[in-house]
């Protein structure tokens, strides 16, 4: 989708995707396709004319979020309050002590999960 044209007529799908390898994330929740149209547009025309669109930009970066020893992560999971204590080396849930947070998500969840996004410290 590299002519103004191809923006244009894509439906909703084809702009999200085109939306994702441009910007390497997914376009807000709620973004209006008329909207995706014309930021993609835009694009297409600052490439045409030259211009890198994105020069000087600085990539997001965000200082890691620290746990401390003693910190409680709680967490609802299907009706049930879970909760990880935080320990000088690891976690504790269920009166067992676990490497990653991601181990203890899997225990609770019976599936491979993130487990600082779904304790939800993960920004």
């Amino acid at each position: 989708m590299n002519t103004l044209t191809e923006i244009t007529t894509a439906d909703r799908e084809l702009l999200i995707q085109r939306w994702e390898s441009l910007f390497e994330h997914e376009p807000p929740p709620q973004i209006h396709t008329a909207l995706m149209r014309r930021v993609l547009a835009w694009n297409v025309q600052m490439q045409q004319a030259g211009l890198d669109p994105f020069a000087g930009r600085q990539p997001i970066s965000r200082p890691p979020v620290v746990l401390r020893p003693g910190t409680r992560l709680l967490r609802e999971w299907q009706g049930a309050t879970h909760e990880v204590r935080v320990l000088d080396a690891g976690f504790d849930y269920a009166g067992q002590t676990y490497k990653s947070l991601s181990a203890i998500a899997r225990a609770i969840t019976g599936t491979p999960w993130s487990g600082p996004l779904f304790f939800g410290i993960k920004r």
